[in-house]
């Protein structure tokens, strides 16, 4: 069993140019890791299936979706701090260097398991939680890498070094109240005060549909 040291390392994301290290607040709980190899179809008389030609390997390609959270303090990220901040790191990592002409190349690591060098190829961020002023609080990031060297490691599926498996989104859909969503995630719908203290609920007999709630394992007692 993986030690509570260990349980507790965070996926981070490296600027390979200025070594500037963007540490994920939850790590991510699935990621799609895809590789193809070209073959040229040449044409073969008399048979009923053409002859493969190999034409090299592709670069594997990386997916995975982050989230980033300042509703509530997380490690050195003040509660109430614009997410953007926490995100922008990410972002510059698309910005070409001006010395090279070419974004920078960076590195996916998760603990000891493994790392990914790789260029991001895409990224989007959607903002679901704001605070009276209009201030962005918690951002859902969607990032695409695509390989540069091929370090001979393929990635495992399930890292032993992941953050707790029971930090997750939940999409409100309509005629549920946070009473109904505790009793399905938690067993007790006495745990809404719960998940109206991780989320601001206005009324937790009528929740926005479509709002998105962070789901925390809760409290030891």
């Amino acid at each position: 069993m993986a030690s509570k040291s260990e349980s507790m390392v965070r996926a981070t994301i490296k600027n390979c140019d200025t070594d500037e290290v963007v540490e994920v607040m939850f790590n991510p709980k699935e990621y799609t890791f895809t590789k193809q190899n070209k073959w040229q179809e040449k044409a073969a008389k008399k048979k009923g299936v053409a002859h493969l030609e190999f034409g090299g390997g592709a670069p594997a390609n990386l997916k995975l979706q982050l989230l980033f959270d300042t509703y509530e303090q997380h490690g050195d990220a003040k509660a109430g701090a614009d997410v953007r901040a926490y995100t922008k790191g990410l972002w510059d990592m698309m910005k070409i260097n001006p010395d090279k002409k070419e974004p920078p190349h960076v590195r996916f690591e998760w603990g000891d398991l493994w790392s990914f060098e790789a260029v991001i190829e895409s990224i989007s961020q959607k903002f679901v939680l704001f605070d009276s002023a209009g201030r962005p609080l918690r951002a859902i990031v969607d990032i695409a890498f695509k390989q540069i060297k091929d370090e001979g490691q393929y990635p495992r599926q399930n890292p032993t070094s992941g953050g707790s498996p029971d930090e997750r989104l939940r999409t409100v859909r309509a005629g549920e109240t946070l009473l109904s969503i505790a009793h399905e995630e938690y067993g007790d719908s006495g745990a809404w005060r719960f998940l109206a203290e991780t989320n601001p609920v206005a009324d937790p007999l009528r929740p926005t549909p479509g709002q998105v709630l962070l789901v925390r394992p809760l409290p030891l007692l």
